[in-house]
């Protein structure tokens, strides 16, 4: 079958191409315009264009079934795509999508990537071939050549045209050059250049032949329905326009259904101009798409001469707004060396590139870091799409909107950060319930988001740490955060329904009491009671076989917190208390086999320590207190544990007025003496100081103690004990380490105002070239 139809090509986010576009479709008057995208996703066609609609919008395409694969296709107001669909709609004609359905894409996203797999596995095994191999081989001949990089088709073409990048060579050749159907003819050359040069994968390729025989079939069951082929245009990307015609096969009814399929739904989404960006993500040859707007409006009002006025001048609006003055001659003194730039290359008008190098050079006075923020603003900006309520939405996603505006958040939906302070407790200065409560509901939304990944609230640190009713929230929305949403759809048809699903699956897979003990906690934020339950049941389950200190420990804490939070998020917190009290007297069974570790366990057991002992402080009433004080004493006293978890048992002790001033004198004594090995003594002080130094700093004995001891080391003995040591006074304050060394000064027969004195004096060259040896000394031979 012999046929040709107009077919323009493009570069996805090109305003030349949709100024362009859109006076060829004048000069054509088309019936039909056949447009590069997923061919399922015509039925949203009209929603694309209604008048309540804002670009950035994307098509979002998904699987119904896990694993959850998506596909998503952005428009800005630029993009000739959007503007041939909205020729469509203004002169009533018929556009559709004619590129593969989004099941055959996710299909072979699927095969791409188990593909990739396969061959991250072959990799895998023969470099385990290799290196068991690597014995009786020679070893230089292991070694890989390191292979020949090859510059990109794309930057080649920059390179042979004198510019410094592929961008700014396409803005200077194909969006500055108005004459009248050149941006056509410019890309149907540079298409056909492109596929005869090109050396790209051969995966890559026939995905590419794929699809471009589908788009043939659909050109000719377009015919076949009676568009005549001159009332018919064809806007794809650049590289596929030069194949779409007769000469050409089109793709079988066999070969279209052998293609793999994933079950898929669309949806419409808002996006942004931050994800367009290539800073983040899908850039589509466009790195700045607020600038590129500008150049849209440039040309649709006052030409393209106009683009230098407008950038500089915004750039400079933001930066006075930021507080930095600029003046309008040095804007009007930027243009002209933007345009003495752009001459130098024998430009139409200036690049982007050539008015940074403006806008830094006048406006920021040849300082990069003066105009870095104005220029992210005025290239990138903060633009984010809007869709009529309603439009192509899930469930969840209607649901989530309906939760925005039960909870007064609506106007947290946007791209720039804002922050929000809650508190949980009930406001008794309203009339309703649902206001007193509302700061709680909040917060259970928030935390469900959080459970399900969708990355719209993140919690940060509040002012109020021990404050159970206090919580601080960083909010914005982001197109990812769609993206998860609509995903989210798989596990339940609401923001509630979801997350309860989620915890049941986590339920099903959680083996360790601690990972169990997390999921209570994050169920009772999520105000999931249902879910809690579930997961107390499992916790318990899985606590009658546990000796692990540490997750025990971690178990009775989040426990913990979650009983505290009991009055604030109203509900009953009966029920956990058992399990508390039978975690608690586990972990305190636990802790003396525990404590018979390296040192490499010790930070996590310390921790450990800490949060149960704090269950012991917050409840001592109703756990066994006294066996948690017991363990204490026995790992107190003890010379064959860890000597730091010894002497962090000590601290805590201390702590709790437990250990009066002569014990303690002769426990420190016992330890740091010189009969006792360096490591064990210094180490043993390392973790009594970790607690309390308050306390410490105040016993003057202790201090005498420590100095007779080491003074009665030798070298060697010294050098073992230093490592410790330094490491115990490394996290001790600057005024702390003022405080001891008073101390010490008073011992060796100096008032603590000379020590201070002589503290404070600037170290002499030899001690400094003795404190450089000491940071270039190597402890780990020791």
């Amino acid at each position: 079958m012999s046929w040709q139809v107009a077919v323009f090509g493009v570069r996805h986010l090109s305003p030349m191409g949709a100024w362009q576009l859109r006076a060829f479709l004048d000069q054509m008057q088309p019936d039909l315009i056949l447009i590069e995208g997923l061919d399922d996703a015509t039925d949203l066609l009209s929603d694309v264009t209604r008048k309540q609609t804002a670009p950035p919008i994307a098509i979002l395409a998904y699987t119904d079934t896990l694993p959850v694969r998506t596909l998503v296709y952005p428009f800005a107001r630029y993009s000739p795509e959007y503007q041939a669909i909205l020729w469509a709609r203004e002169h009533r004609k018929t556009a559709e999508f004619f590129d593969l359905p989004s099941d055959v894409f996710l299909g072979l996203q699927d095969a791409e990537l188990e593909f990739r797999e396969r061959q991250r596995q072959a990799a895998l095994e023969e470099l385990q071939a290799e290196s068991e191999d690597s014995a009786s081989l020679d070893t230089e001949a292991l070694e890989p050549g390191v292979p020949e990089r090859r510059e990109s088709l794309y930057h080649r073409i920059a390179a042979k045209a004198g510019e410094r990048d592929y961008d700014t060579y396409w803005e200077r050749h194909f969006e500055h050059n108005t004459s009248r159907n050149s941006y056509m003819a410019s890309t149907w050359e540079l298409g056909q250049a492109i596929r005869e040069l090109d050396e790209d994968t051969p995966r890559w390729r026939a995905e590419n032949l794929i699809r471009e025989a589908y788009m043939r079939r659909r050109i000719e069951e377009s015919l076949a329905a009676g568009y005549a082929p001159e009332k018919i245009v064809a806007v794809v990307g650049a590289f596929h326009a030069t194949v779409l015609s007769g000469n050409l096969p089109a793709m079988t009814d066999d070969e279209l259904g052998s293609l793999r399929r994933r079950s898929s739904k669309l949806t419409l989404m808002p996006y942004s101009y931050f994800k367009l960006s290539s800073q983040s993500g899908y850039g589509a040859g466009n790195q700045a798409p607020a600038y590129f707007e500008l150049l849209w409006e440039a040309l649709n009002e006052d030409g393209i001469q106009d683009l230098s006025r407008r950038y500089l001048s915004l750039v400079a609006r933001h930066m006075r707004d930021s507080g930095t003055h600029r003046s309008t001659a040095e804007v009007i003194d930027g243009v002209r060396l933007a345009e003495t730039l752009s001459a130098l290359k024998n430009g139409i008008a200036p690049t982007l590139a050539d008015l940074r190098d403006a806008a830094v050079t006048l406006l920021g006075q040849g300082e990069w870091t003066a105009v870095k923020s104005s220029l992210a603003h005025v290239e990138v900006g903060t633009a984010i799409g809007q869709l009529p309520k309603g439009v192509s939405q899930t469930s969840i996603q209607s649901d989530f909107e309906r939760e925005l505006q039960r909870l007064k958040l609506e106007k947290f939906r946007t791209t720039v950060q804002a922050e929000l302070d809650l508190d949980l407790r009930e406001n008794r200065r309203v009339k309703s319930q649902e206001a007193a409560s509302l700061d709680l509901h909040r917060s259970s939304f928030f935390h469900r988001l959080r459970v399900l990944g969708v990355p719209f609230a993140q919690p940060t640190a509040t002012r109020q740490q021990s404050a159970t009713w206090a919580e601080k929230w960083l909010l914005q929305w982001t197109p990812e955060s769609e993206i998860a949403l609509v995903e989210a759809v798989l596990l339940g048809e609401t923001v509630e329904v979801a997350t309860a699903y989620r915890f049941k699956t986590q339920l099903e897979k959680c083996v360790s009491i601690a990972d169990a003990a997390a999921l209570v906690h994050d169920a009772c934020q999520c105000g999931l009671m249902q879910s809690m339950e579930l997961a107390r049941r499992r916790l318990q389950e899985l606590a009658t076989s546990s000796s692990d200190f540490s997750a025990l420990a971690a178990a009775a804490w989040k426990l913990a917190l979650v009983i505290r939070y009991g009055d604030v998020r109203q509900f009953d917190v009966r029920p956990i208390m058992p399990l508390v009290q039978e975690l608690f007297v586990q972990g305190a069974l636990a802790l003396f086999a525990a404590s018979n570790c390296d040192d490499r366990a010790v930070k996590q057991l310390a921790l450990a320590i800490d949060e149960l002992n704090k269950v012991g402080l917050e409840f001592h009433d109703q756990v066994e207190e006294g066996l948690w004080v017991e363990q204490l004493m026995r790992l107190a006293d003890a010379d064959d544990r860890n000597p730091l978890l010894s002497g962090y048992a000590c601290a805590i002790l201390l702590e709790r007025g437990l250990i009066e001033n002569e014990a303690l004198a002769r426990e420190v004594s016992r330890r740091i003496s010189p009969g006792v090995p360096a490591d064990l003594g210094a180490g043993w002080f390392e973790g009594l100081a970790q607690r309390n130094r308050y306390a410490l700093l105040a016993r003057q004995t202790l201090w005498e103690q420590l100095s007779g001891y080491i003074e009665s080391l030798d070298e060697e003995q010294f050098r073992r004990a230093l490592v410790f040591l330094r490491r115990a006074f490394g996290s001790f304050s600057a005024r702390e380490k003022r405080q001891i060394g008073e101390n010490l000064g008073e011992i060796w027969g100096m008032n603590a105002d000379i020590a201070s004195e002589l503290l404070e004096q600037p170290l002499t060259e030899a001690e400094e070239e003795k404190l450089q040896e000491l940071n270039d000394f190597d402890f780990g031979d020791l």
